[in-house]
């Protein structure tokens, strides 16, 4: 048996590609949308990928099982599982089987056997593999996507959180207390292999380690540790954090079917003037770091450095109704295209490159920078208004006194609230989300802000006042 996994560093994201060896059969669990890795690899291990498989409807991602049953002639197994707001819609685009619990499947001598392993979604499996073709009778692993991580279980908040759906938070919860159930009636030399890691926002304090067992699960994961159902739904609910605005979006596009990528190229413009072209629906994200970004950029720009933070806010602030123009060094587009379409934001129209914006001296801007000690001084000041970007978590377990809360990825829903008559002083935990903040509220017409160097953490250094 052929085994390889692939880690999205953006995404926190695991997929596998298993090959059966004698056969040259191979499945992908779980792919992300760019498939070039999984045919890179299937190609160069005399491989080919008959089949694809995932085990739940993602949100946090592009699904690219749909692209390989067009481009490999793939077989897809997906979920039959959950009511008909669970079900796929594109079936009748490809090859696909239907699986649920008990269900069999085989992939040369590879054999999957399907467990229904609700509360991350309904209709979320997980899938134990047995390697037949090396001779072996007893299962060696289960695939587990967002069911069970290392150290962590995936959330059940996302559609009430994410979509709206009041009460399925609390329904999911205790579907997983069941799921739970099964799992620790799995062998404990089972190895599990889950669909994300460390940085992800399907759980709330996922493992950095990219593979476990069912037995040091049930002795490490807190959440196999408890055994009643009531406490259980309240640890899991608590301290989720805030699920990313794009979330909602990739449920509605895995479901019914995300667009084939086209690759398409698009033009490099070749003086700022060309910017002023785009209209008010054209959002133009400059990529460059914090620092460059202060110093000088192109008037309404944001800045989003391209980081392994870029995917996770871009979701958060970029509209799907956007296009996006990339002020970036030409040898960065192509892969920023992919971690953009890597979540649906496929509008990019056009990029540029940052010494060509700032040549154009007139349509140039920056912003200011303060440290502690000067926030101290303007926080007496009532023209002053310092807003924390942080999360809720963060908010709760400590802040600067007279700060206002607006979390960064709602920033843009909030600017209502806001005056451009006031001056604004944007915190975060270091200094980089409010860097991101800065630039949103410059661009939407705020001149007055400025970033607070270091954040709650250089506050806190300094022993100076917080409150809880």
């Amino acid at each position: 048996m052929f085994f390889r996994s692939f880690f999205d560093e953006n995404l926190a994201h695991m997929s596998y590609l298993v090959g059966c060896q004698r056969t040259g059969e191979a499945i992908v669990i779980d792919p992300a949308r760019n498939i070039e890795p999984y045919l890179k690899t299937a190609e160069k291990e005399g491989l080919k990928i008959t089949a694809a498989t995932e085990t739940h409807i993602h949100a946090d991602f592009v699904s690219g099982a749909k692209e390989l049953a067009k481009h490999c002639d793939a077989t897809l197994y997906l979920s039959d599982e959950g009511d008909e707001n669970w079900k796929y819609q594109y079936l009748d685009e490809v090859n696909h089987v239907l699986v649920k619990e008990g269900s069999v499947f085989t992939i040369g001598n590879i054999e999957l056997k399907v467990i229904h392993t609700p509360g991350h979604t309904p209709e979320s499996i997980s899938f134990i593999l047995t390697d037949k073709g090396g001779g072996s009778t007893e299962p060696m692993g289960i695939f587990t996507g967002d069911f069970v991580f290392v150290g962590d279980i995936g959330r059940p908040d996302l559609l009430e959180k994410a979509a709206g759906v009041v009460g399925t938070a609390d329904i999911g919860a205790r579907q997983m207390y069941q799921s739970l159930k099964k799992f620790k009636e799995l062998p404990d030399y089972l190895q599990v292999w889950p669909a994300h890691g460390a940085g992800s926002a399907c759980g709330k304090a996922l493992g950095a380690v990219p593979v476990s067992t069912v037995g040091y699960e049930k002795l490490n994961n807190w959440a196999l540790k408890i055994e009643d159902e009531e406490e259980f739904v309240k640890a899991l609910l608590a301290g989720q954090p805030e699920p990313p605005k794009y979330f909602a979006m990739m449920k509605k596009v895995n479901k019914i079917g995300p667009e084939y990528v086209k690759g398409e190229t698009i033009p490099v413009l070749s003086s700022a003037q060309e910017l002023e072209k785009f209209g008010e629906k054209t959002v133009m994200v400059d990529v460059r770091p914090s620092n460059s970004f202060a110093e000088a950029h192109y008037q309404g720009s944001i800045n989003i450095p391209f980081n392994k933070s870029f995917t996770n806010w871009a979701g958060w602030i970029i509209n799907y109704d956007q296009d996006i123009v990339l002020i970036a060094e030409e040898s960065q587009v192509s892969e920023i295209r992919k971690v953009l379409a890597s979540i649906g934001l496929d509008r990019v129209v056009a990029s540029i490159d940052p010494s060509t914006v700032l040549k154009d001296e007139e349509k140039l801007e920056s912003y200011e920078e303060i440290d502690v000690q000067q926030l101290q001084e303007h926080l007496n000041d009532d023209n002053y208004v310092l807003i924390d970007v942080r999360n809720q978590s963060e908010w709760d377990a400590g802040r600067i006194e007279s700060a206002k809360h607006i979390m960064l990825g709602t920033l843009l829903d909030q600017l209502h609230e806001l005056s451009k008559d006031k001056k604004y002083i944007v915190q975060c935990r270091s200094g980089a989300r409010s860097a991101i903040g800065v630039s949103l509220l410059q661009a939407n017409g705020f001149k007055n802000v400025v970033n607070l160097k270091g954040g709650y953490l250089a506050w806190a250094k300094e022993k100076l006042p917080v409150a809880r």
